[in-house]
């Protein structure tokens, strides 16, 4: 079985500057955005952010999606630009004092007022050429393809204020316009890491927010592939690696543990599907789009087994009321009806191949259906 470079490794590669080995970006290099344009942000210099502890990295054409979480911090009710400038000022104080990083781990933050702010050094920078992106500490396994934006709060059972949901568009959709990526490139944290974040409530959100950001970039349902599953890899983990060992499970690979850890076994797995069904085999196990598409087995009424505790496993992660039994049962048939609501799918409590993509993170065409043309 010959290994090839996974697609995530080219992107992984780009054209990379450390240790401040990278000029500044001038306007020869392409800047899309004039300043006034991206006004809306506050940079690190006006915030007073402290300087980086070391030389941060910045690379070059490996930018395509974006990474959102909430900081599980209190649901303040201040609003006020004053109280997101110490918002960003507690937010670097931590990252670096308490967990060792070089600067702020993420690339931007929201205040619950709404306020932007730049988190790293150089991620407005990076944002205004279109062009590269600091290598960022927010989320495990995408710090050097992904950008990470931080909301102020804490979303299991509330929502943010509108201020912030109506900021989080504007700064998606200049993501996006200046990196060329789209709305079906937008994730939450526990998409790719074991973690809360960014919290059941909120997540519920992101198909309105990502329906949102597609409307202002315009872009047109001919654009949108029918599905974006999460490309995750050995650096992944959680609900979504949980998800991918029970489809596989599923397919044989009993030795498989229904851990949220992507280990040796789940690597050979994925490499063996992928050798046996023709697919390209990744040599640092990424979960192609052609991987989950052929793992993906139907699921009706009266199927059960290890792909059904899967997609149990995963619902009830993110907040349905289901226990994994591998049996079809009516919780079940009810949170997979509120799932294809909640993505625009058919609701007939049936798992195809779209509702699979949305339980499992991923982005479907018909999130986007009534809103784009």
């Amino acid at each position: 079985m010959a290994l090839t470079p996974s697609r995530r490794s080219l992107f992984k590669g780009g054209l990379v500057a450390g240790a401040g080995a990278l000029l500044p970006l001038t306007a020869t290099t392409a800047a899309y955005a004039d300043d006034a344009s991206l006004d809306f942000i506050i940079d690190c210099d006006e915030w007073g952010a402290r300087p980086p502890s070391s030389a941060l990295v910045m690379r070059t054409g490996t930018t395509r999606k974006i990474v959102i979480h909430h900081m599980a911090f209190p649901n303040v009710t201040d609003y006020s630009r004053e109280q997101a400038i110490a918002l960003a000022h507690r937010c670097q104080d931590l990252h670096m004092d308490g967990n060792g990083w070089a600067d702020t781990g993420q690339h931007f933050t929201i205040s619950r007022g709404g306020y932007v702010l730049e988190g790293r050094h150089r991620s407005f920078e990076g944002l205004k050429s279109g062009l590269a992106q600091v290598q960022s500490a927010h989320c495990v396994g995408e710090n050097t393809q992904s950008i990470g934006i931080e909301n102020e709060g804490t979303y299991i059972t509330e929502t943010p204020p509108q201020a912030l949901l109506d900021s989080l568009v504007k700064l998606s959709s200049a993501i996006c316009t200046q990196y060329k990526i789209h709305a079906h490139n937008m994730f939450g944290h526990w998409d790719w890491n074991s973690t809360q974040c960014p919290g059941i409530a909120f997540y519920r959100l992101f198909p309105e927010l990502r329906r949102r950001v597609a409307v202002a970039i315009g872009t047109p349902l001919s654009e949108v592939p029918d599905r974006t599953w999460p490309d995750i890899f050995t650096s992944s983990a959680g609900q979504t690696v949980v998800a991918a060992k029970y489809l596989l499970r599923n397919q044989g690979y009993t030795n498989l543990t229904t851990t949220g850890t992507f280990d040796a076994g789940l690597l050979a797995a994925i490499q063996d599907w992928q050798g046996k069904h023709g697919i390209t085999v990744e040599s640092d196990g990424t979960m192609s789009d052609p991987t989950w598409e052929t793992l993906a087995a139907g699921i009706g009424k009266h199927d059960s087994g290890e792909h059904l505790a899967g997609a149990q496993f995963v619902l009830k992660n993110k907040g349905y009321t289901v226990d994994v039994t591998g049996v079809y049962d009516w919780n079940t048939k009810m949170a997979i009806k509120e799932m294809q609501v909640l993505h625009g799918l058919d609701d007939n409590g049936k798992i195809d191949v779209d509702t699979w993509c949305a339980i499992v993170g991923g982005i479907v065409k018909a999130e986007f259906a009534t809103v784009l043309s």
